[in-house]
């Protein structure tokens, strides 16, 4: 007879969960209690959203679901940021939440919330396990319905009194990945649809990819001289240096890129749901009916035909989908390649950040060291604001897994995500682009970052504003500015607090120093650049947009 407790810890042994974040509660101390006696790394964080995040850069850098433990309450409520993010970002993640005793349900007692009402719209699946014995079939039908068709996120409740119940049930067994295949016509009708085709595009997106899926499209898209683009924050799925490369479609897209979807006769959009930070705000592709002859390559089929209606749909994921490609080539040269070659060009002029700008500080020649001085598998996160451009604008992915950052925009996930980065590859570099305002969403998870000697290097963009709406605003409402100015502490100084390594950049010549400094001390660092408010995006000034 075993605990509660302890039965969800062994249906995570079974199911190869290898470490799990949380924040701690007195409602799942058995679940804590028997971690104690396994291998588990059990990651303690400050804040249940920080935790939540790092959970879903786990699932989204590995592939296999995050673990996130939280407390009931406002504990499971500040989690909901992070099932926000993998819910949008397609992103298995499994959060487990301690729960009133089960005869205190219904009564409004001590932070008790029903679930199943409050996350059901952020989640693929919540459950709560009454009995004990059930716990081995709850968690592994969890790991299956994170990951399976659409990945995302599933939410678990544990009664305490649960937890402590005895029981003996069969052991429990790991999950079983659910795939779906293409077909071998519709293959055949796609290879078909491509040599018909002049101006073909491909969009590549979503999750479920790995590396020999990267590859696979890659030597795909060389046979056919196809262009590729990457959808919005999932450039890492093809190399941006490779020729048939022809940008990111997403915010701020190159306009000739724009165009070009737009004017396309053929577009493949494979893994990802072209929702509307890629799509621009549904205005690449016509809804419901495109212009462009669609086919769209999608694992779940209620994705198929629920914004756009394809000519041809794919229930497949694209590991397996590129894996029927390998038997499809063109009779001869295609029609295009010389506007893949166009396209690529376009790419790499749009990607050179400019030189000058306004202030002390240019981030253009900024990151132009960071391309030349740091490796290809270096991971890159970040989360959301105007900062954000300079990294997915002007940094050239070349990798699959060197990216974390969220499509739904969400603000203070790029730090987190450092770290859960770097608990996952502790061999390679891992860099957090955030602004001011983003940090501080969850700056106190540099403190995680210090407790467990994680060397990431987080360069905090300072503007002392809220950037992106400070920009809207100026846009919408010129020069009445309300609610958009920050006060902020001394970045550097804050490291150094926490117990790590700070920086402070106020000259471009000062960067490069700084972060060599920041490498070698070998500790959590923060790099803070002050960066003119004037510089709101590479190539306008706030006072530009202000003035029209």
């Amino acid at each position: 007879m075993k605990t509660g407790g302890q039965l969800v810890v062994e249906a995570f042994v079974a199911n190869g969960v290898k470490r799990v974040s949380c924040v701690p509660g007195e409602s799942y101390l058995a679940v804590l209690d028997a971690l104690h006696d396994t291998d588990i790394d059990v990651v303690v964080c400050r804040q249940e959203g920080g935790a939540a995040m790092m959970a879903d850069a786990w699932g989204r850098l590995s592939g296999a679901p995050g673990i996130c433990m939280v407390t009931r309450g406002p504990g499971a409520t500040n989690a909901s940021a992070g099932l926000h993010v993998a819910r949008q970002d397609s992103v298995p993640m499994i959060l487990f939440i301690g729960q009133v005793q089960r005869d205190a349900r219904e009564r409004e007692a001590f932070q008790e919330i029903e679930y199943r009402r409050a996350f059901t719209e952020v989640a693929k699946w919540v459950g709560e396990i009454d009995d004990a014995a059930r716990i081995p079939e709850f968690v592994t039908r969890a790991f299956a319905v994170a990951t399976s068709g659409r990945p995302g996120p599933v939410v678990l409740t544990l009664p305490e009194d649960m937890l402590t119940e005895r029981a003996e049930p069969p052991a429990a067994r790991a999950y079983q990945p659910v795939e779906s295949h293409p077909g071998p016509a519709q293959i055949a009708r796609l290879a078909e649809l491509l040599a018909a085709a002049r101006r073909p595009i491909a969009v590549l997106g979503g999750t479920r990819w790995s590396p020999e899926s990267v590859a696979g499209f890659q030597a795909f898209a060389e046979r056919w001289h196809l262009p590729v683009g990457c959808s919005f924050r999932r450039q890492m799925l093809f190399d941006h240096l490779n020729p048939n490369y022809a940008g990111d479609v997403g915010i701020g897209i190159n306009p000739a890129l724009a165009s070009e979807i737009r004017d396309a006769d053929l577009v493949l959009l494979v893994g990802g749901r072209f929702s509307e930070m890629p799509s621009s705000g549904y205005t690449l592709i016509d809804v419901p009916y495109p212009r462009q002859t669609l086919v769209h390559i999608h694992p779940d089929p209620t994705e198929l035909g629920r914004v756009y209606r394809p000519d041809l749909a794919i229930a497949a994921s694209p590991r397996d989908f590129v894996a029927a490609l390998a038997g499809i080539a063109p009779a001869g040269e295609p029609a295009w390649s010389a506007r893949t070659a166009a396209m690529h060009a376009a790419y790499r002029q749009w990607s050179t950040p400019p030189e000058r700008g306004p202030g002390d500080v240019q981030m253009g020649p900024i990151m132009n060291w960071l391309e030349a001085n740091t490796a290809p598998d270096t991971i890159f996160t970040n989360g959301a604001g105007n900062y954000a451009t300079w990294l997915h604008r002007f940094h050239r992915f070349r990798r699959y897994g060197t990216q974390a950052a969220p499509a739904s925009g969400s603000m203070g996930y790029g730090l987190p995500a450092a770290v859960a980065a770097k608990h996952l590859h502790p061999d390679r570099e891992v860099i957090c682009f955030a602004g001011d305002g983003c940090f501080l969403m969850h700056g106190q998870e540099f403190a995680t970052a210090v407790r467990y000697e994680l060397p990431i290097i987080v360069l905090v963009i300072n503007n002392n504003i809220y950037g992106t709406i400070r920009m809207h605003q100026e846009r919408e409402y010129p020069g009445r500015v309300s609610a958009t100015d920050l006060t902020n502490p001394d970045f550097a100084a804050l490291a150094r607090a926490y117990g790590g390594h700070g920086e402070t950049v106020a000259r471009t010549e000062e960067f490069a120093e700084a972060f060599l400094r920041a490498r070698a001390s070998g500790k959590p660092t923060i790099i803070e650049v002050k960066l003119d408010p004037e510089a709101i995006t590479p190539t306008r000034t706030l006072t530009e947009i202000r003035n029209g």
